[in-house]
């Protein structure tokens, strides 16, 4: 039933998307427009960046002090590692994401 629905969905989208001229230049004031409606959200990224880059770097110290007093036990090292290195893909994830961005729509 939903891959009728999307059917329906992109049969109904078709002629929309076709209309669309993707050639066409963007004006400066409608850049400009864009910028101002950007600033809020990018504010927001930004401090969900910045926040999200201390809670790791705490994550990290308590993976480390985990990793540390785990002594001999095998599995609580496996998770100190473990967390440690998502904490290490979270971050890339977070501070490669615009980057990322900016080159595919470029």
């Amino acid at each position: 039933m939903r891959w009728l629905a999307i059917l329906v969905l992109l049969i109904v989208a078709m002629p929309i998307v076709a209309a669309v001229e993707f050639d066409s230049s963007v004006s400066s004031s409608d850049k400009e427009k864009f910028d101002e409606i950007l600033k809020p959200v990018m504010k927001i990224y930004s401090f969900v960046k910045y926040s999200a880059t201390v809670l790791a770097v705490l994550f990290m110290v308590f993976a480390g002090v985990s990793f540390i007093i785990s002594s001999n036990d095998p599995g609580k090292r496996e998770q100190a590692k473990t967390m440690a290195a998502y904490v290490i893909v979270g971050l890339i994830v977070i501070w490669v994401a615009p980057l990322i961005v900016e080159f595919l729509l470029s």
